[in-house]
């Protein structure tokens, strides 16, 4: 395993676990397992759990993969917060629908359909933060 790779899998990991862990916070403490009532929308209290635990992940996450994993882009820093922003949203929609398909339809209890859509979530973002959000000078031999 490369240096880049070590240190997306250690930053990526250690964020993912932290936000498994305020994820976990959130639904069982926080929102107490009951619907979060705005008055304009209702959100069901995993709903609720996963976009509390992202508003604290996603600038952790940026920072990590910005100064860490990827410090040889060449990409300029507010294009890597918009491409970062770009495929965090799409991750984050992908784990909304799944969240909502395993503990609805399949009856999975959150916190492990959190993980579960997590783990493929991964292999997703690492590919496109590597060719795209953070992606370098190709090297010519």
């Amino acid at each position: 395993m490369n240096l880049q790779t070590f240190r997306y899998a250690a930053c990526g990991g250690g964020n993912m676990a932290l936000d498994i862990f305020l994820f976990f916070i959130f639904y069982n403490f926080i929102f107490d397992k009951k619907i979060l009532q705005l008055g304009f929308i209702a959100f069901e209290p995993y709903t609720a759990a996963f976009l509390g635990a992202f508003c604290i992940t996603f600038p952790i996450g940026f920072l990590l993969s910005k100064y860490i994993v990827w410090t040889n882009s060449i990409v300029k820093g507010h294009v890597q917060l918009f491409r970062y922003f770009v495929i965090v949203i799409t991750n984050l929609l992908f784990n909304i629908f799944s969240i909502k398909l395993l503990v609805e339809f399949f009856h999975f209890y959150p916190t492990i359909a959190k993980i579960i859509t997590t783990t493929i979530s991964v292999l997703f973002s690492y590919l496109s933060h590597k060719h795209f959000t953070f992606k370098v000078k190709p090297v010519i031999p």
